[in-house]
Order: structure tokens, then C-alpha cells, then sequence
């Protein structure tokens, strides 16, 4: 009833024949797309003009703690808290606001291990990592008290 059957098959039979080149074409181009999903150091903060001067982080304590609060195992009971104000450094090769954090955290058995350091980047005037490693970050860091942190809980 105004079917063609052979107009049908030469449809199907080009739908057969493309599917591999389209099959083809995405694992070429799936390594692409998911390669631009992935961060690294260098490429995770490069979504805003490097040349705009960075706003001091006018949050940083209360952003700090917060963040504080989900970084350690048991925010309960830190100890000789100590925070310096931000400063401007270069960091990875670009100017970031840094704020040097000095704690000591109560261990699972109850003990405390000396106080250690954190390098805390701020960008955009907001808090974005932590540094574990300070190196001359926080070299000739002026740390004030900090008892926000020694007074958080769960």
C-alpha cells in the first residue's frame, strides 16, 4: 500500500554501514572530551583572568573553620590553634592570597602530635585549598591566636 520495499532496505542498509564510522568517531573523540574533564594544579584555577587582581578573602576565619570542620577526623579538641593573616604570594607561578594555619589535633588514642602547618589559597576572595606541605609558603608567618578552631565541635 505505497510502501517500497526496496527504498526500506537501502535505508537500513546505510544505518549498517555508518555504525561503525560513528562507533569509530566517538572512541577517537571519547579520550578528547574526558581529558578535558580532568583538573590538575596547574589547570584547576584558570577559569577567571589571571590578569584581575585578587580580592582579599574578607571570610577567611569563618570560611576557615568551616572548612576546617570537614579536613580533620575529629574536629574536637584541637590544640595551640594559630592563624596568620592572608597574604599575597606566588604560588604554582601565579599571585593567590595565603592564609598559614598552625594546629595540633588530638589523635585516636587521645594523644597530641606536635603542631603542624597548612598553606590555606584563597581565590576570588574565597577559600579554594589547603596545602599540606607549607615549604616557604608560611615562611615568616605572623600567627595571632585562633580559638575558633580550638572551640569547634561536631
Amino acid at each position: 500500500m505505497g510502501r517500497t520495499v526496496g527504498g526500506n532496505r537501502a535505508r537500513r542498509v546505510a544505518k549498517i554501514r555508518s555504525a561503525p564510522l560513528a562507533r569509530y568517531l566517538a572512541t577517537l573523540l571519547l579520550p578528547l572530551a574526558l581529558g578535558a574533564c580532568l583538573e590538575n594544579e596547574e589547570t584547576r584555577t584558570t577559569s577567571f583572568d589571571e590578569s584581575v587582581v585578587q580580592p582579599f578573602p574578607g571570610n577567611y576565619r569563618p570560611e576557615t573553620v568551616a572548612f576546617m570542620r570537614t579536613y580533620l577526623n575529629d574536629p574536637v579538641g584541637v590544640r595551640e590553634a594559630a592563624l596568620a593573616e592572608p597574604v599575597q604570594r606566588t604560588v604554582g607561578g601565579r599571585v593567590r592570597y595565603v592564609s598559614c594555619l598552625r594546629f595540633a589535633e588530638r589523635q585516636a588514642d587521645g594523644t597530641y602530635r606536635a603542631p603542624r602547618e597548612r598553606a590555606i589559597l584563597f581565590i576570588n576572595g574565597r577559600l579554594d585549598h589547603v596545602l599540606p606541605n607549607v615549604g616557604e609558603v608560611c615562611e615568616g608567618a605572623v600567627y595571632a591566636p585562633f580559638p575558633e578552631l580550638e572551640k569547634m565541635t561536631r
